[in-house]
């Protein structure tokens, strides 16, 4: 085995040990806005680790290219797309855990003429 693959591997067990704690955090949080913390974080690095395991296992620029492409793509639209389901769920009134000591986006008014988000 080479220095290339022993590093690939390597990745790929980083993001595979990360995917499992990001799995326990999904079943472990108390409520909707926890898990998607976890999982969203969990997965960025969990697909950054196993694109640059691909990008040094296959030892092609069109491999590395691309999956350089795709690292960069889930690094961008990841937060992106989390903060999204968060504010929809917010909206929604999905409830917070009983043991939330701060909440600094208010509720919205329960009138239906009032959009909380524009």
């Amino acid at each position: 085995m080479s220095v290339r693959d022993v590093l690939a591997a390597a990745l790929m067990l980083v993001g595979v040990a990360t995917a499992l704690l990001a799995a326990v955090g999904l079943l472990r949080m108390p409520d909707v806005f926890t898990r998607m913390s976890a999982t969203s974080k969990a997965s960025t690095l969990v697909k950054m680790c196993v694109f640059l395991a691909i990008a040094i296992a296959f030892d092609d620029l069109g491999v590395a290219t691309r999956a350089l492409a795709a690292v960069a793509f889930v690094f961008l639209t990841a937060p992106l797309a989390a903060h999204a389901i968060g504010r929809a769920a917010f909206a929604l009134g999905v409830p917070l855990f009983p043991g939330t000591k701060v909440n600094e986006m208010p509720r919205p008014e329960t009138d239906a003429s009032t959009d909380p988000d524009p």
